[in-house]
């Protein structure tokens, strides 16, 4: 990396928005410098955001849930013990997520934003993602990429606090140019067949100052895994997020979220639609796990990922019937 640019330290929110339309902002830094170090992130500018104390509030207020600040960092969500005992799929997400070291700087909104890590991208590949004409993983090593939503372009987008946001059907606040707008984090995301070379909708100067999470129904439960080959650092094969209510041992409501198997964190319809009214029982649970990734289209290597989710599912679903 030898870049030259502007690095800055705004005193307000909407000094950091005029300067952010002209760079990227800055807080952890994990995957941006990263991004300038792979030759993928060319900023003019820097925008520290460090010294904005007010996104770095963690606050829950009666009766209209919880508002995390986008600077908050991984470790302090996942050592919350209020999150840990109301909102355990945020707290397990976020101890999830990476290595202790990183947890320590990564803040939650650059884990919403992350760029995905496909090699390809990575590497010196002129991929569609960056522009050029073709996904190389439709054809290469694509053990680790999406079985579902490719559509040209198979990443699967490595945040675990997007899943577990996603299944505690969360909403954004992002500030920008235009003002503040409050989006839910299921419209966040862009899949391949609108645009293959973004992730988010952010527009230029927008940026993620909270992340609201509505208080849960009374009998709700949830619950974040993921599978990784390797016991610590490793970005999600694949992940389950759930956050259902549970009544006289049946489902009455709530959404399951899966991550590592689409460009998107995945709210995948047949499961969701299977949740309600099914008794939490082995063939209740049987059944909810075999309604998932129906439609998926497995690449040559990573067929696996369907069986290996629902093995999943199944193992969420009999630890909240317990």
């Amino acid at each position: 990396m030898n870049q030259q640019f502007e690095y800055i330290n705004p005193q307000s929110l909407d000094e950091a928005v005029k300067l952010a339309g002209q760079g990227s902002v800055y807080a952890g830094g994990t995957d941006l410098l990263g991004l300038m170090k792979n030759d993928i992130a060319h900023p003019q500018r820097l925008v520290n955001l460090k010294a904005l104390p007010e996104l770095k509030a963690v606050e829950r207020q009666k009766g209209k849930g919880l508002r995390l600040g986008a600077l908050v960092t991984l470790n302090e969500l996942a050592e919350n013990e209020m999150l840990q005992k109301d909102f355990p799929a945020i707290s397990q997400a976020a101890g999830s997520a990476a290595s202790p070291q990183l947890r320590n700087v990564g803040t939650l909104g650059g884990n919403l934003c992350q760029r995905p890590r496909c090699w390809y991208f990575r590497g010196d590949f002129d991929c569609l993602r960056k522009g050029g004409a073709t996904c190389f993983a439709m054809d290469g090593e694509n053990k680790y990429h999406c079985v579902v939503g490719g559509d040209g372009c198979y990443i699967v987008h490595p945040s675990d606090m997007a899943v577990a946001l996603l299944a505690l059907e969360a909403k954004l606040e992002i500030y920008g140019p235009g003002g503040q707008r409050l989006l839910p984090i299921s419209h966040f995301y862009v899949l391949p067949e609108d645009d293959p070379t973004v992730e988010t909708v952010l527009q230029p100067g927008e940026i993620i100052t909270s992340v609201i999470v509505p208080e849960q129904p009374v009998g709700s439960r949830s619950v974040f895994v993921k599978f990784r080959e390797r016991s610590a650092w490793d970005f999600a094969v694949v992940s389950v997020a759930a956050a259902l209510q549970v009544q006289n041992g049946a489902i009455s409501g709530g959404k399951i979220a899966l991550g590592g198997v689409a460009p998107v964190p995945w709210l995948d319809k047949k499961l969701n639609n299977t949740l309600a009214g099914t008794a939490l029982d082995e063939n209740g649970i049987n059944k909810i796990a075999a309604s998932a990734l129906t439609d998926a289209e497995p690449l040559e290597q990573n067929g696996y990922k369907v069986i290996l989710a629902r093995n999943m599912i199944k193992g969420v679903l009999q630890s909240l019937a317990g």
